[in-house]
This record gives structure tokens, C-alpha cells and sequence, in this order.
């Protein structure tokens, strides 16, 4: 392991400013699960490493204005075992529950959760389903950014390098919302998804869709959403040739890596499978996630 400069700021303002005076050569820790492995295995060497942990202010939980507030070091296991997350959003809360063990649960956070961009974990793809955000601070003011485009890549945000993230805010569904999250497992010896699939829908009067949302993680650099198929879907009548069509199309958009997990032609073929299964289990009523 390299030598580095550990600090540890007691301020959102200090820690952004010590990140600007390295120029991308320091990096956040918060729980430690994904940096402590890469600086032990070499994989990064940083100039310094900025602790987290000294900001109590930033590990809250709470609604406001019709958003689920979740500070950005608030951990995993929190997040999973909060009365208000598991009331107002059941699905991010179980999905939370699935990552790691206990552990790892108790340390990790939400914030670096999303901010390591690590394609194989549970709640990136769920939040890009239910149209998350973070709240991002730099030295020159603060600015929202959608899950959905903060994660670009493979271990790739569009965090400018003085920039943090302090808050995820995720809109509160309206009455009638379900969302169901799969975890398809194919490996017992490890706990990471070799797809994950997350639906959140809801049906009008009629039984027709009045709003559906599809994110497939586990697959590629970043969770896969396709509006144009969402839209086409609004309004239709549920039925097994939509929810066919809706995978399908899913499969053919993907670009799944290979890996232990799963071949990328194998992963297409479940990308459809898990899209039918969580919409149709969403549609019959069901939320909350498990593992497959």
C-alpha cells in the first residue's frame, strides 16, 4: 500500500476544499469496504484520503416535501432497517438488505454505495428507477444530479474532482406504486447480482399503465433504462405480449460484460426473463425485493 495523507475534516466546505487542493489526487472515504480493498490490492494511490466520518450532519434520514432524504454516509444497514424508508419506499429498503452481509451493511453507505459505480451492486439500479438524485457541493456551490447520469461507467462518475456527494433524494411514489427489485444470483460462493432488475409501476383505474419504470443493473458500467420503451408502454393494457415485448427489447439494448457471473449472451437472455418477471409481479401487486 502507498504512503498517503489522511485527513479528516470536520466540514462538507473543508473536505471540498482539501479534494480541490489535490486536483483528483485524494480520495472520500466514508465506510471503507470498496477503498480500503483497492488501496490494499494497489488498484489506487491516492496523494490523500479524506475522511467523512467526523460530519455527523450528513448521515441523516428523513422526508421532505415529498422527497425521501438520505444523507450521504447514512450506512446501508440504516437504510434498510429505517421505519420512514421502509414505510414510504419498501423496495430500497429490502434491496439495501441485500448487499453483503451484516458487516459490510454496518459500514458501508449509501453515498459511496452509488458513488463507487460498481456495476455488480443492488441500489444504484433501483434508484435509477425511482428517479433518484444526489445533491453534490464543490467548492463554487451545489448542484443536483440524477443517478441515472452520474454513473457513467465502470467505476465512473461525473463528479467534478472537488465535488461530494452529501445527500440522495429520492421523489415519494404516489398512493398505488409498487416496485419489485430481483437479484439474480448464479454463483452461492458470492453475493452480487449477475442481473438486477428493478420495475416500479403503476395502474389506473382501468387497469391500464399510468406510469412504469425499468432499470437493469448487473449487466454493464451503468444501470440500463430505456425512456422511449416506458413511454410506448403508458396507457396499454397489461398483458404477456407487452410484458414480452417490453424484455425483449431490454435484451436487445443490452451490452452485458463477461464475467464469473454470467457470459454476456447468457446475461441478455435473462435480461428479458427478469423484465417480464418484474413486471409481472409488479402488476399482480407485489413489492419489495428478493433474491432469485
Amino acid at each position: 500500500m502507498s504512503a498517503f495523507t489522511l485527513f479528516a475534516p470536520h466540514t462538507v466546505e473543508e473536505a471540498c476544499e482539501l479534494l480541490g487542493r489535490h486536483d483528483g489526487d485524494a480520495r472520500l472515504i466514508a465506510g471503507g469496504t470498496a477503498l480500503v480493498l483497492m488501496l490494499r490490492q494497489g488498484l489506487v494511490a491516492p496523494a490523500a484520503v479524506v475522511r467523512l466520518d467526523r460530519m455527523s450532519s450528513l448521515d441523516t434520514i428523513s422526508i421532505d416535501d415529498g422527497m425521501l432524504q438520505l444523507g450521504a454516509t447514512a450506512t446501508l444497514r440504516s437504510v434498510s432497517e429505517s421505519a420512514v424508508v421502509q414505510d414510504r419506499m419498501p423496495v430500497l429498503a429490502e434491496a439495501c438488505r441485500l448487499v453483503g452481509n451484516v458487516r459490510v451493511r454496518n459500514a458501508a453507505t449509501i453515498g459511496g454505495n452509488v458513488c463507487e459505480a460498481d456495476y455488480a451492486s443492488d441500489p444504484p439500479g433501483v434508484l435509477v428507477a425511482l428517479d433518484a438524485r444526489v445533491r453534490a457541493q464543490s467548492r463554487t456551490g451545489s448542484r443536483e444530479i440524477a443517478v441515472a447520469d452520474l454513473i457513467r461507467d465502470f467505476y465512473e462518475t461525473g463528479l467534478a474532482p472537488d465535488e461530494i456527494v452529501t445527500e440522495l433524494r429520492v421523489p415519494i411514489p404516489p398512493a398505488g406504486t409498487r416496485a419489485v427489485y430481483l437479484k439474480y444470483l448464479t454463483r452461492s460462493s458470492e453475493d452480487r447480482p449477475c442481473v438486477g432488475t428493478t420495475v416500479v409501476v403503476r395502474l389506473d383505474q382501468e387497469g391500464r399503465l399510468a406510469d412504469v419504470r425499468v432499470a437493469v443493473g448487473g449487466i454493464a458500467g451503468r444501470p440500463l433504462r430505456l425512456p422511449e420503451v416506458e413511454r410506448q408502454a403508458l396507457g396499454e393494457q397489461p398483458n404477456e405480449d407487452l410484458l414480452r415485448s417490453m424484455g425483449d427489447a431490454y435484451a436487445a439494448a443490452a451490452d452485458p460484460v463477461d464475467d464469473v457471473r454470467g457470459s454476456a449472451h447468457y446475461r441478455k437472455r435473462m435480461v428479458a426473463v427478469f423484465v417480464r418477471r418484474a413486471l409481472r409481479e409488479a402488476i399482480d401487486g407485489r413489492s419489495g425485493a428478493r433474491k432469485c
